[in-house]
């Protein structure tokens, strides 16, 4: 049975997911958001011309293993699976996507390497290959040439050039495992040297390029493995073509089982990628932030006449039309499996602080390349008068709730934050009038929410103007410096939702009823925020 217990590698191109067993379930082929070769996470039907075999998947049958263990190579995006059978022969596997410079550019095409190493005895191994097409509706049709395996149609098809036994593999028959094989799986393309030794030197190169970029972050001594892996994490989901960032690598993991919130999350949702670039802007990683800023800046202007929408494709598409894939069953059968997603035709108005305070970074932080300009703040200020008309206008807020509108506060916080960022952004540019015009603007919407959004009866401020329920994105109304850390009302806010919303050491979202009914799982983020709050509210031991 699948799990969610599972590896990631990728290169800001293309990323699979690789579960303990070596098996690769999962690898959207060739960018985040393409037809997934590998999918037997979502659990495709039994291809029938096959005696009902499994196929959407490419993994290793071990004789005999006993003992399966799985780790990262250190800071880095390779993972190595180790393997032992019953009698003491033993293979390790290294899985990554190619990621280095060459010839003064980043070189990460639409590839994956696996390279299977003998390490003792004589292993003997089985190496299956069966990606599958058109989300998972049938095995992808297979070409054979003398040394490789093209998979696929015309348009994206994948090559498998190997040093192994192009026989063994395409008849799945075990062979004895002398020393290593390689198998390279990109673009229908000859490649330029023998399997072995592009593998060796897309691994040294790929680990020194993860290596250097690990050294250059600002990370704590408390916790360093943690926030490393968790900032290679977030590297790993933005599409460096772009600057997009996606959600998600993957499509339909069910919030929690049989409730139907299977989502597409391999778009850019603009408010969760300010997050992530806010946060690898923290530990120094800049370059994901200005890949962003082209991304963003670039959909500023192409909605010179359109709305702002709250999610776009990972290539700016604004269109995300929502489909089920009917040959995929779901994570554990629990489907229905969806392709797209209609949020982009959702009223979310915190997109417009979303937006302004991941380009606000361009204007004060001197790392950047290239600083921004009048001409960036004059776009921007088209997203701050969108933020001054919509502030007090009710919408689907941050969790997206599809049957309902209401005037969110975390909605009206962010438009806030808009215009309080580009007075900041006028001051730093000497552009007094601005910063006048912009500050008065945000300390009416200031006084609006302290007003609309704050429950006497219950000592808090709440989700919605006139309301009387609680949502975790309360929590950063500090963070996002609506309020200051000493102001009584955000301790009590705090209070409030740990009474309402906590569940053991895990908080909800909220815990009213939605479109599927009652929430039943809580969300990491809000207890990463609840715990931040604890920590600004000076619960600094609480919080650790």
């Amino acid at each position: 049975m699948n799990n969610l217990d599972l590896g990631l590698i990728g290169n800001c191109r293309t990323s699979a997911l690789i579960d303990r067993t070596g098996a690769i379930v999962w690898w959207c082929y060739p960018y985040f958001d393409s037809d997934p070769l590998c999918c037997s996470l979502l659990e495709p039907t039994l291809d029938p011309h096959g005696a009902g075999r499994p196929y959407g998947m490419i993994d290793i049958q071990f004789d005999g293993a006993e003992m399966v263990s799985q780790a990262y190579e250190n800071n880095s995006a390779i993972l190595i699976t180790t393997f032992t059978d019953t009698t003491g022969n033993a293979i390790e596997v290294f899985d990554f996507a190619p990621r280095f410079e060459l010839h003064g550019r980043m070189f990460s095409p639409s590839m994956l390497v696996r390279i299977i190493r003998c390490t003792r005895g004589r292993p003997r191994i089985a190496v299956r290959v069966r990606p599958a097409a058109n989300y998972g509706e049938r095995p992808a049709p297979a070409r054979t040439g003398a040394h490789h395996i093209s998979f696929g149609g015309a348009a994206h098809a994948m090559r498998l050039t190997t040093d192994a036994s192009i026989a063994s593999v395409i008849d799945e028959r075990p062979f004895f495992l002398q020393q290593s094989i390689t198998l390279l799986m990109g673009p229908d393309e000859t490649v330029d040297g023998s399997p072995r030794d592009i593998g060796r030197s897309f691994h040294e190169n790929t680990r020194r390029y993860w290596h250097r970029w690990v050294r250059n972050l600002a990370v704590p001594f408390e916790w360093q493995d943690v926030v490393i892996r968790a900032a290679i994490t977030l590297k790993l989901n933005a599409f460096e073509d772009t600057g997009a960032i996606v959600a998600a690598v993957t499509t339909s993991i069910p919030e929690a089982p049989n409730s139907g919130r299977t989502w597409d999350y391999r778009h850019c949702w603009l408010r969760d990628a300010y997050f992530v670039v806010n946060a690898l802007n923290r530990l120094g990683a800049t370059s994901t932030m200005e890949r962003y800023l082209d991304y963003i800046l670039n959909i500023i202007a192409d909605t010179r006449e359109a709305p702002l929408q709250p999610v776009y494709g990972i290539r700016r598409e604004a269109v995300l039309d929502e489909q089920v894939a009917p040959a995929l069953a779901g994570y554990r059968g629990m489907g229905p499996v969806r392709v797209g997603n209609l949020a982009y035709l959702q009223i979310q108005n915190d997109v417009f602080g979303a937006a302004v305070l991941a380009s606000t970074h361009a204007f004060f932080d001197q790392r950047m390349e290239r600083p921004a300009d009048r001409q960036m703040f004059n776009d921007l200020e088209r997203l701050g008068e969108q933020a001054v008309l919509n502030y007090n206008v009710p919408d689907a807020g941050i969790w997206e709730l599809r049957g309902v509108k209401r005037i969110h506060t975390f909605s009206s916080i962010m438009c806030w934050a808009a215009c309080d960022r580009l007075a900041s952004i006028a001051r730093r540019l000497h552009l007094p009038e601005r910063a006048q015009f912009w500050d008065a603007h945000a300390g009416t919407i200031h006084s609006v929410i302290s007003d609309s959004a704050w429950n006497a009866k219950l000592g808090s401020f709440v989700s919605t103007f006139g309301g009387d329920r609680l949502d975790a994105s309360l929590l950063l109304m500090v963070e996002l410096q609506f309020l200051q850390a000493d102001d009584p009302r955000f301790a009590s806010t705090v209070a409030a939702i740990e009474k309402y919303l906590r569940r053991g050491d895990f908080l909800l979202r909220y815990d009213e009823e939605d479109d599927f009914g009652l929430p039943e799982t809580a969300f990491l983020v809000c207890t990463q925020w609840w715990i931040l709050a604890l920590a600004q509210i000076g619960e600094k031991t609480r919080a650790r």
